[in-house]
């Protein structure tokens, strides 16, 4: 296998977290998201969304998206599990894993790239080309900070974000409130839940992936 990857990048820091969790080595080939490196014709041909991380199988076929890419690599080696040990535990993780993808990164991904100089054109990933929207960088932070206080009130209760056990919920949530410090978006003082939790997972060795 080889894993398609950009150290500066958000998303592909989730599969490498993920691999660090469970032990795995993967040839690693960094791709240049700073030159525009994932437009090129090679890289195009690894994944035509231009985008990172992709996992290129030993067969020649390629997986992108972060959530199957590692729905293969937990089925290729089961222990520890990350998507969950039985059919509820799977769902809650699915279940806050989206949330996070959807009410965090999602939001994060607003305010950073309709804000950032060096994507003027360049808002939206992927091979089309989209102008900056200042509106939805508000937007954006704005979302963003709901969502910390919404997981601030999920992590009362529970160790994890997803129950007691460590999940790529965790993963997931951990690697947004590290992005939103490049939009200068910090967790709430007062979010004593969400501090705790994050110094825990930020804590674990896999974190420095």
């Amino acid at each position: 296998m080889r894993f398609f990857d950009c150290k500066t990048a958000p998303s592909p820091r989730r599969v490498r977290i993920f691999l660090a969790e469970k032990g795995i080595d993967v040839e690693t080939v960094q791709v240049d998201l700073a030159s525009g490196e994932q437009f090129g014709d090679e890289f195009r041909a690894i994944n035509p969304d231009c985008v990172v991380p992709a996992l290129e199988l030993d067969d020649g076929s390629c997986l992108s998206e972060v959530i199957a890419i590692c729905q293969y690599l937990e089925d290729q080696h089961p222990e520890p599990p990350l998507l969950g040990s039985d059919a509820l535990e799977r769902a809650r993780i699915s279940m806050w894993n989206a949330k996070v993808e959807q009410q965090g990164i999602s939001a994060v991904a607003d305010a950073f790239r309709n804000t950032v100089r060096g994507l003027k054109g360049k808002a939206v990933t992927g091979p089309e080309g989209y102008e900056q929207i200042p509106e939805l960088a508000e937007r954006g932070r704005r979302r963003v900070l709901q969502f910390f206080r919404r997981l601030d009130g999920q992590l009362a209760d529970n160790r994890f974000v997803a129950g007691d056990t460590f999940s790529i919920a965790d993963i997931s949530a951990m690697v947004t409130v590290d992005f939103a410090r490049w939009s200068k978006i910090d967790m709430p003082e007062d979010a004593t839940n969400l501090r705790r939790w994050y110094d825990e997972v930020a804590g674990r060795p896999s974190a420095q992936a």
